[in-house]
């Protein structure tokens, strides 16, 4: 009988413990935080850590607005809102009878996205046109070891390769393999992409050819030998250069 007794009170010292140590391992887990995984599109948190490199932009990108651009705004249906406006030099456009937007870097569908939001707070359910009067002409800018460095119009598609051949070509003392092509987007960054033309040329292939966009600038580095040049002695420039014959 004793040893029944004693047999029940360690079990019922047993289940206590038991109860003691999981409570406590439920209230440990309650204080610990769960850490969320950034998952971005189309992978995992371990890509966002490593970081993706900026690409260009796409082809064919809408006109954005620049500053001078000139645009008519056209109220169909309350003309006494008509007016013609210019993008100042700070990117904004004065408006009448609203305040004032910044509109520079917008495309035409998304400045009238904005003016609708704008004039909503005085006009019931605004109809807006607007209209591009004058703009700057697209254009492409080309420094560096080439011929004819300076800015050039941008008319249609226009690859590295081509715009190389604008700017009036290679020179000698150009670094094929390294041409860098600067890209502007919102917010004052720029983006950057070089360019191997010499690879492509060597290879007859253009696939990988960029595309300008306008205001991009394109600049042809020196080769290294270019660089040293100045340093050698004339003497000693002919040792690497083939004799002319007379």
């Amino acid at each position: 009988m004793l040893h029944r007794n004693m047999a029940r009170v360690s079990f019922l010292v047993y289940l206590t413990i038991i109860g003691s140590v999981a409570t406590r391992a439920q209230e440990t887990a309650a204080r610990v935080p769960s850490v969320p995984q950034a998952i971005t599109a189309g992978g995992t948190g371990d890509e966002t850590d490593r970081g993706q490199s900026p690409v260009l932009q796409h082809r064919n990108r809408r006109y954005q607005l620049h500053s001078s651009d000139v645009l008519e705004l056209n109220f169909p249906f309350t003309p006494e809102f008509n007016q013609a406006v210019t993008v100042q030099p700070d990117g904004y456009i004065t408006l009448r009878g609203a305040e004032s937007i910044k509109v520079d870097g917008k495309t035409i569908p998304e400045l009238v996205d904005l003016l609708r939001t704008t004039y909503a707070k005085i006009l019931h359910d605004p109809v807006i046109n607007v209209e591009l009067k004058d703009f700057e002409k697209p254009y492409f800018i080309v420094g560096g070891e080439v011929g004819r460095p300076g800015k050039f119009d941008l008319r249609g598609d226009t690859s590295v390769a081509q715009a190389v051949a604008i700017a009036g070509g290679l020179r000698d003392s150009a670094k094929h393999s390294e041409i860098l092509l600067f890209h502007r987007v919102p917010d004052g960054w720029v983006q950057v992409k070089k360019v191997n033309l010499k690879k492509m040329l060597k290879e007859a292939n253009l696939d990988e050819d960029a595309y300008l966009q306008a205001g991009d600038f394109l600049f042809v580095p020196k080769n290294a030998f270019s660089k040293i040049e100045r340093f050698i002695p004339t003497s000693s420039v002919g040792m690497y250069t083939n004799p002319v014959l007379h």
